[in-house]
């Protein structure tokens, strides 16, 4: 019986559509399990475990290299077969296409449809109205976001990174796994270290680290001399880490890729130190280009400033389409001239809708840009101008990874506003 009364329900909430307001949630006091990180990380984070459970001479033999670097014919065979040492991000649309997104919403439409009418019924002076708020509201967003687009790519051209490298200008062959860790081997002759473009970076190279670079690529730490690493921008923790060039063991391995002490990350820079380590992936490949990948796949969602505008353009939609042929209607039965009523129709639809509206809210957004570009803010997205005024309160973790990675108390009050130093004890204590 409860059995049937338990499918009978599922198969009304299902017929219904109903199911898409429940879901699952664990019992109240039980904590919900949590599967592995590593079982988490997919291919990309098992192959990095797997590099930190490996010494560097089985490193450089996995990837074929040597301790002194790649010859240049093999770097160059790699950078043709991976690709450049390049994280994808956001590029821009082609004019026509930035052009038609900036007229495509549902009141610019709208407006063509009746400008389109309008036209047709040989009122010039409406369809002239309609078309020039229309172009002119097209054109505003269009010019001023194209104008922020080129300002992003002009500071994106600014940033031309290098690296330091071990390159050999002739093939070597490979020698034994213990020759390939020895770079003082006779066989090796040394190997001056040369500063290259970061996108020519490719999986093998082994790459030289000081105080103050950027980690151009996922690698394995060969050589650290006091090498410590700033990840704030991949864990959020403001303290620098040490990085060793000891094997992780078996059992640390279960913490991740970003936890384990023989590896170092794109994305992340050297504080001090010193070393050598084994680039073991670039590009789209890399834990960070992997992540950027993903946020850059994902559309934005529209938000309440886009929805409103949307939604009052629909609703002006729907009552156009039920008062014009009622207007319509009416107006031809009671006086028997369906052009006239056709004509009069035609005018309430343009009077019912707002032609200035899209011209307003463009503008009222450029000028928002204007004033944040002399502020120093690019702003790529006029309607994302919106989500900072809606903003009230910005909430960030302790380390403030989404400002300058460094905090500064202001003030420390109780639940009710007031100035209480229970709340820096209690702070202090969760600290450790």
């Amino acid at each position: 019986m409860r059995k049937a009364l338990t499918q009978g329900f599922s198969t009304f909430l299902r017929r219904r559509r109903a199911k898409q307001h429940f879901e699952r949630r664990p019992s109240p006091g039980v904590p919900a399990a949590r599967p592995s990180t590593a079982a988490s990380l997919g291919a990309l984070g098992q192959d990095l475990l797997a590099t930190a459970r490996e010494d560097p001479a089985a490193a450089l033999l996995r990837l074929q290299s040597r301790a002194d670097g790649l010859d240049a014919t093999e770097a160059a065979s790699r950078l043709a077969r991976d690709g450049p040492n390049e994280v994808a991000h956001e590029k821009p649309l082609p004019g026509w296409l930035h052009l038609w997104r900036c007229y495509l919403n549902p009141f610019n439409l709208l407006l063509t449809a009746l400008a389109f009418l309008s036209f047709l019924s040989a009122d010039a002076k409406a369809t002239v109205v309609i078309v020039v708020m229309v172009g002119l509201s097209t054109v505003i967003r269009f010019v001023q976001e194209g104008r922020s687009h080129r300002a992003a790519e002009s500071l994106r051209a600014m940033v031309s990174n290098t690296a330091t490298v071990f390159r050999r200008g002739a093939a070597v062959a490979p020698a034994t796994p213990a020759a390939l860790a020895n770079p003082a081997n006779p066989a090796n002759p040394p190997v001056a270290p040369q500063e290259i473009p970061l996108r020519e970076l490719v999986a093998g190279d082994v790459v030289a680290l000081s105080a103050g670079d950027m980690i151009p690529a996922d690698c394995r730490v060969l050589t650290a001399r006091d090498l410590f690493i700033a990840q704030a921008a991949m864990t959020g923790e403001s303290l620098p880490v040490e990085k060793f060039v000891q094997v992780s063991p078996e059992g640390a391995t279960s913490t991740g890729p970003l936890e384990q002490r023989n590896l170092v990350f794109m994305g992340t820079n050297v504080v001090s130190g010193t070393a050598t380590a084994l680039v073991v992936a670039t590009g789209g490949r890399s834990y960070f280009g992997t992540l950027a990948a993903s946020a850059t796949a994902t559309d934005a969602a529209p938000n309440a400033f886009q929805a409103g505008v949307n939604s009052v353009s629909w609703l002006l939609i729907r009552f156009a389409l039920v008062m014009v042929p009622i207007v319509l209607l009416v107006n031809g039965f009671t006086k028997g001239d369906w052009l006239q009523a056709f004509l009069f129709a035609l005018s309430v639809a343009v009077g019912l809708t707002p032609e200035m509206l899209p011209m307003i809210v463009t503008s009222t957004l450029a000028k928002g840009a204007v004033l944040l570009s002399r502020r120093q803010v690019v702003v790529k997205r006029l309607d994302a101008i919106q989500n900072f005024g809606a903003m009230d309160i910005l909430c960030t973790d302790k380390t403030g990874t989404l400002t300058q990675d460094r905090i500064a108390l202001a003030r420390h009050a109780d639940a009710w506003g007031q100035d209480s130093d229970e709340v820096l004890n209690f702070a202090f204590l969760n600290s450790f």
